[in-house]
């Protein structure tokens, strides 16, 4: 090829690619076929052999769970989709707008569209040669944190010309993440019409296995509770959601929390530090069923304050580790 004939090359930027879990396209048992297959085929999120796992899976979970599941997002989905999508939409427009012209800010989904390794080609198109990935997951889990990895690098395994990438470290203990949960949780709490006898963290559950084989993610869980209930002045309890399955999982559940204390005829106030934005998980699983259970057993008042989605004081969060983790790049 003769130098006159070189395709055009974009200037040089720096991207920030932030990643979340990931979502079905739509709230039909199709769509949610589609998902549960590409997400419980993880290796890292089930630790089943492949050989006694997927006859399971195929024959079993995703002839049975996909309508169930549809029927659960189909509560929480809006206008714009699922809640999932469209908050990280918006967590990555109002990032880019406080990062400006001189950052690329995209986003991807760990399991669905878009897809990892197609945001990361189309910053590449746009001249990006740094990337960061952030994924959105504030204490680390192989499960979640460790599988984006994977799928960069995956990803980048078949590129000729690679760019440069860097992973945003978890966030657990970091002053910036826990003054952004303070001051969401405190807001939360001032607009209540009643004082919560009990405020609940709840976080996804994991295998108790993981924390045998040395998965840090429990004991960040708990760092996080405890900080954040030494910023805010008062006991935060931690429970453990979303269980699959017949293994022991990290306890105490959050379902069993919140029966419990319905029973003894107390006011909750419940919320997800784990999650960057808000979701099946949260929306159903906790603010629609968790509130139901609650009621039925007994409880008088229940509240669930929302996740920091693209709040002021989540936005100044990820600002300020996103800014820390491109210092040397620009």
């Amino acid at each position: 090829m003769r130098t006159g004939d070189h395709p055009a090359i974009p200037e040089a930027r720096t991207g920030v690619l932030l990643v979340n879990l990931g979502t079905p396209d739509a709230p039909t048992a199709s769509a949610v076929r589609r998902y549960l297959a590409q997400f419980l085929s993880d290796r890292r999120v089930v630790e089943i052999p492949a050989l006694l796992w997927q006859p399971i899976l195929r024959g079993v979970i995703l002839t049975v769970r996909p309508r169930k599941s549809a029927h659960a997002y189909a509560q929480v989905w809006t206008e714009q989709g699922s809640p999932l999508a469209a908050i990280t939409k918006r967590q990555t427009e109002a990032l880019q707008r406080l990062m400006g012209d001189d950052v690329r800010v995209a986003h991807a989904m760990r399991y669905g569209q878009p897809e990892i390794g197609s945001a990361i080609d189309a910053l590449m198109a746009g001249g990006c040669r740094r990337i960061l990935v952030a994924p959105l997951y504030p204490q680390y889990c192989a499960a979640t944190t460790a599988t984006v990895v994977d799928a960069a690098n995956a990803h980048l395994a078949t590129l000729r010309w690679q760019p440069t990438l860097r992973f945003l470290p978890p966030y657990p203990d970091d002053a910036a993440y826990i003054e952004a949960l303070q001051a969401s949780l405190e807001q939360g709490l001032e607009a209540l019409d009643f004082v919560p006898d009990a405020i609940i963290a709840s976080f996804h559950g994991m295998p108790e296995r993981t924390l045998r084989l040395g998965d840090p993610y429990h004991c960040q869980c708990r760092k996080t509770a405890r900080l954040l209930s030494e910023a805010i002045g008062r006991p935060v309890e931690v429970a453990f959601q979303s269980r699959f399955g017949r293994a022991k999982w990290l306890e105490p559940a959050t379902d069993v929390t919140l029966e419990r204390l319905g029973r003894e005829g107390r006011s909750v106030a419940i919320f997800a530090p784990g999650f960057a934005a808000d979701c099946l998980e949260t929306l159903e699983e906790i603010a629609i069923r968790g509130r139901e259970q609650f009621v039925a057993a007994g409880g008088r008042n229940f509240a669930y304050l929302p996740c920091l989605n693209d709040s002021a004081p989540g936005m100044a969060m990820l600002e300020t580790l996103v800014r820390r983790e491109l210092a040397g790049w620009r």
